[in-house]
């Protein structure tokens, strides 16, 4: 860019002041250490183009910037475009255009190489004009710091964010593929003998759905089989070891076996075919003939059976998580159920949380059940749940309230 030819000398300025030569030095000497600690702390400098001499003067935090040797004069403001990143070129020529030969004040944001390394420098420029006097102020600020800082927020929103896009789809592939393979979670299964009800809370977590699971199912022999169990674990490989262990069990149950020792197979199972997988589980058998309720159980927390509005959690037989050890025998109880009698399988993510004792939310659960309506459990349930603590925020909940009938 070419700036108007320099028609006069400037005057230089004097210092007039009533007081000692000696005083006004040291006036001097205090404002000029101000100016350089003000430069300093905002990254800053101060320059000025002479447009009549050509003349320049810039302070010392300038030259830093530009990684300039004060021993090399200031960079002409003609010149100045030339020591800009080709790419800010353009916008730093528009401002010198605008200052110079409109008089009108304006800024620009620009790239320089200082050393070798890229900084961010930001030009505010304003025109004086006065008598035969014709200038230009500028302030330059070092705002690298800044756009890195930008940079990396910006560079994290969008990591987030893609964060957020891949655990919204997994969670939606999740809830499609629990669907698939576990139909009706928040509804009712009528079987014979027994009316079941089922609620499922997924956990506050992003990384998707886990593997608590249910069965409730009639089997070969008129009798009904009832399961519950939870993969550690979530998103989709917990999934994945879920539908496993759920479709093996209910290929097991066509064998007419035990709870214990449909449990026995299924922990072998879980040894040999899925090292990396630890699960629990309730599997019980009910007869509608007898009305015995046989169960066995794997590191699960035990039912709680409500009868004639008083809550028990049944004694569990012997039994450890599914996963663990093949020398551990699972051990088989039962009891003789009654007509109205509410049976309540749950996975620990009722009853557990970070901020209280899981006696104290298996207490709180108890008092729940036994408010329960006998009737329809529909709305009982999701009050049961509240009470007890709402969903989990970091495990997920399943629930099957099982009502005898006459």
């Amino acid at each position: 860019m070419t700036l108007p030819a320099p028609t006069a000398v400037a005057e230089k300025t004097r210092w007039r002041h009533d007081a000692p030569d000696g005083h006004m030095a040291v006036e001097r000497h205090l404002l000029t250490a101000r100016l350089a600690h003000a430069e300093r702390l905002g990254d800053m400098g101060w320059a000025e183009w002479d447009l009549r001499t050509g003349e320049a003067t810039w302070s010392d935090g300038v030259y830093a910037m530009f990684g300039r040797d004060p021993g090399d004069g200031p960079i002409p403001l003609c010149d100045l475009t030339g020591h800009a990143e080709a790419v800010d070129r353009p916008g730093v020529d528009r401002l010198l255009r605008s200052v110079v030969r409109r008089a009108v004040p304006g800024e620009a944001e620009f790239r320089v190489r200082r050393h070798g390394e890229l900084r961010h420098l930001r030009i505010v420029l304003d025109p004086v004009v006065s008598g035969e006097r014709a200038a230009v102020h500028g302030v330059v600020q070092d705002v690298t710091v800044r756009r890195r800082a930008e940079r990396i927020m910006s560079d994290s929103r969008d990591m987030l964010l893609r964060v957020r896009e891949q655990a919204a789809e997994e969670h939606h592939m999740s809830v499609a593929l629990r669907e698939a393979i576990m139909p009706g979670l928040d509804g009712t299964i009528d079987l014979p003998y027994a009316r079941v009800t089922v609620r499922y809370a997924a956990a506050g977590v992003e990384s998707g759905l886990g593997g608590d699971w249910y069965d409730a199912v009639r089997l070969s022999d008129g009798g009904v089989q009832l399961a519950i169990g939870d993969v550690a674990g979530h998103g989709m490989p917990a999934l994945a070891q879920m539908a496993q262990l759920r479709h093996a069990l209910a290929g097991l149950a066509m064998t007419g076996h035990s709870p214990d020792r449909l449990l026995t197979w299924l922990n072998d199972l879980v040894l040999r075919r899925m090292p990396e997988t630890t699960a629990t589980a309730v599997v019980g058998h009910l007869d509608p003939v007898t009305g015995t309720f046989s169960w066995a159980q794997a590191g699960h927390p035990a039912p709680i059976l409500v009868r004639d509005g008083t809550a028990v959690q049944l004694e569990p037989p012997a039994g450890v998580l599914l996963g663990a050890t093949s020398d551990e025998p699972y051990g088989l109880a039962s009891f003789r159920s009654h007509p109205g009698d509410l049976l309540l399988l749950f996975t620990d993510g009722l009853v557990e949380r970070r901020t209280r004792d899981i006696d104290e939310g298996v207490a709180l659960t108890m008092a729940a059940a036994a408010a329960l309506p006998g009737g329809d459990l529909e709305d009982g349930l999701d009050r049961l749940i509240e009470v007890v603590g709402g969903a989990n925020p970091e495990d997920d909940t399943c629930v099957l309230a099982v009502g005898v009938l006459s």
